[in-house]
């Protein structure tokens, strides 16, 4: 098993008046998306009972995460981790003015197990470089270090940025109260206009190039 990764070269901008550069850039490779009932058939297969007894299970576990989680807990996913929902907020310095409408999205949010870290951090990467042409130039096995992005740790969880000259802070502490979290932490700056993110997103995809800031395609 290994996680295929293209590196295609693409011309990128790094401001708007840049007449840009030629780069290699990375980014996995998708297969084509897996049907609901071909991963019952499967599941079927591996766990010895019949397909209509799983699609029942399937449907029945799926209606009670998406009622748990809109309830507001914190709901295991069996083998991959748990799910919950948060949301991306203006913060205000008057009480006055807290209202829905501060709420800018509504986010679902993945927190994967150790196990399928484990298990991300451990399969190998190969990656394909095409030039500017679409021809391939090289292949590679990735040797890195097989880090995983914890989005629980201390480190990974703030990201920090600016918007309607506001901060933007991403994370904040749990509770293991019946199962629930209180999700959101302290709010990065105290003017009217800056933005807080409670939780954590599923996926975050960065491009960058070294020596260089946000990559404009």
């Amino acid at each position: 098993m290994a996680l295929k990764v293209k590196a295609v070269e693409r011309k990128v901008k790094f401001s708007k008046t840049d007449e840009g550069v030629w780069r290699y850039v990375m980014s996995p490779e998708l297969y084509i998306a897996l049907s609901q009932a071909k991963v019952i058939k499967e599941a079927a297969l591996r766990s010895g009972v019949s397909q209509g007894v799983m699609k029942a299970c399937w449907d029945a576990a799926g209606e009670v995460i998406k009622a748990w989680a809109t309830e507001g807990h914190s709901v295991a996913l069996p083998g991959l981790g748990t799910m919950r929902f948060g949301l991306r907020a203006k913060s205000v310095e008057n009480v006055n003015d807290v209202k829905t409408s501060l709420i800018s999205t509504r986010r679902i949010i993945f927190t994967p197990n150790q196990d399928l870290k484990d298990e991300l951090a451990s399969t190998a990467i190969q990656i394909t470089c095409y030039d500017r042409n679409g021809d391939v130039v090289k292949r590679v096995t990735s040797a890195d270090a097989g880090t995983v992005e914890d989005p629980e740790g201390d480190e990974a969880g703030t990201e920090t940025g600016t918007e309607n000259g506001g901060s933007q802070s991403q994370g904040g502490s749990q509770s293991g109260q019946q199962g629930g979290d209180t999700q959101g932490g302290s709010q990065s700056g105290s003017s009217t206009g800056s933005e807080t993110t409670t939780g954590y997103a599923l996926t975050i995809t960065t491009t960058s190039c070294m020596g260089h800031g946000p990559i404009m395609f």
